[in-house]
């Protein structure tokens, strides 16, 4: 069963990615986290999180969020080599994010435009088509 970790700390996005998910047809199994820091816990096993093994194959980040932001998280993954070599999809309200060259840098495998309804736009079914491939 493929793993994805979605770090995102709004409910009403997290339950509209649960949904989309489920159309699928892929077998998968979707890990939620609501920040930067929870999502670190589950991938290295602390703070009374249980790790993640196997490691997700994608994780979906949103940037904007609290105590450790997207940008934050994915400096940290990057600089562990454990996990340097994940696909993180950045999720974003705006195709011209300001924090958009940053994660560029640290060398995010793409962007998807919320809520991750995959089915409602060009751009969306675009990245569906990317994320099928990354989980088939």
């Amino acid at each position: 069963m493929r793993s994805v970790l979605l770090v995102e700390d709004d409910i009403f996005d997290t339950m509209t990615a649960e949904k989309s998910f489920a159309k699928f047809n892929v077998p998968h199994q979707l890990h939620t986290a609501f920040n930067g820091e929870e999502a670190l816990d589950l991938l290295l096993g602390r703070n009374g999180a249980e790790a993640l093994r196997p490691l997700p194959e994608v994780i979906l980040l949103d940037l904007n969020m609290p105590r450790m932001n997207g940008i934050e998280f994915l400096t940290e993954l990057r600089g562990n080599p454990e996990f340097h070599h994940i696909p993180v999809f950045i999720t974003t309200t705006s195709s011209m994010d300001v924090d958009r060259l940053s994660a560029e840098k640290l060398g995010v495998s793409g962007y998807i435009l919320k809520p991750l309804d995959f089915e409602s736009t060009t751009d969306l079914a675009d990245s569906l088509s990317l994320l099928e491939k990354l989980l088939n």
